[in-house]
């Protein structure tokens, strides 16, 4: 190989050397900034492949993922001074890489120590107004978007958004635990006694008002019924009364034979009548047409 080619040959192994070490990529779920001798010059990297200046510049990834910090139960005074043990995490990712390089030099664990602070702050604030039935039973929810909100705004000096703040258990020290559930089941039992009392009063109004009908209801039938009666015995006696005028003596023989019938009817009957009673006029009449 002549001098010439390997000098070429030389010159664009330099060459490709150059654009190595000037070239750099930032890939989608990471974050990067540029530095030129120790001092931040850009922070603006979408994902992709960029340049920079051997020696002179170099640069800094970081995980722009949402990132949890999973922090130790911590014990918080409440309202009460009655002490509480918290377990709780938090989600957050970087919002501003610069100001987050800046406040923690890009070192994680030195992020979730500051982060942890915050935290534990804004727990306390929120536990300090409370008491320990609220915070337990009560104003969770109401508490974790609280804590979640003023954790945000304490990292925005971080260059760090706080997406979420999550309480996973509340416990009680086992000095006050007994008082606690004493008190809230004693609150329970209050609520449950309130809660039957207003059930025997609306069951009386409903069977007070039950009763009510039932009596209009019987009332009102009793009235029809003595109505509709009324008026049959006064068409049964209309037509007996146009029956008798149209045959007296057919109507007097027909009502005798119901009452044969009537009286007649078991074998163990015994009347002590008269012969010639008015009872036995249509069977006296018999013998002397015979």
């Amino acid at each position: 190989m002549s001098a010439k080619k390997l000098g070429l040959v030389v010159i664009a192994g330099l060459v490709a050397i150059g654009i190595s070490l000037s070239a750099f990529t930032v890939k989608q779920w990471e974050m990067a900034i540029k530095l030129q001798l120790g001092e931040i010059k850009d922070a603006e990297y979408k994902p992709g492949l960029h340049w920079m200046i051997p020696l002179i510049n170099n640069v800094k990834r970081f995980d722009g993922r949402i990132q949890t910090l999973d922090a130790r139960p911590q014990r918080f005074l409440t309202v009460e001074k009655k002490d509480v043990i918290v377990d709780s995490f938090v989600k957050w990712r970087i919002a501003n890489v610069g100001q987050y390089y800046r406040s923690t030099g890009g070192n994680t664990a030195r992020t979730s120590s500051l982060l942890a602070e915050r935290i534990n702050t804004s727990l306390r604030d929120e536990f300090g107004k409370r008491t320990i039935v609220e915070v337990v039973s009560g104003e969770r929810s109401e508490i974790m978007a609280k804590l979640t909100r003023d954790a945000d705004e304490k990292a925005n000096e971080l260059g760090v958004q706080v997406i979420d703040v999550r309480i996973k258990r509340i416990d009680l020290p086992s000095e006050v635990s007994g008082s606690v559930y004493e008190r809230m089941r004693a609150e329970r039992e209050r609520v449950a006694r309130d809660l039957r009392a207003k059930g025997d009063e609306a069951a009386e109004k409903i069977q007070a008002e039950a009763d009510r009908q039932r009596t209009v209801i019987l009332a009102n039938a009793f009235r029809d019924a003595e109505k509709l009666r009324g008026q049959g015995d006064a068409k049964a006696a209309s037509i007996y009364a146009k029956a008798y005028e149209t045959n007296s003596e057919f109507y007097a023989f027909y009502r005798s034979l119901a009452a044969y019938r009537s009286v007649f009817t078991s074998s163990g009957n015994m009347m002590v009548l008269k012969p010639d009673s008015e009872f036995f006029k249509y069977f006296n009449s018999k013998e002397s047409e015979e």
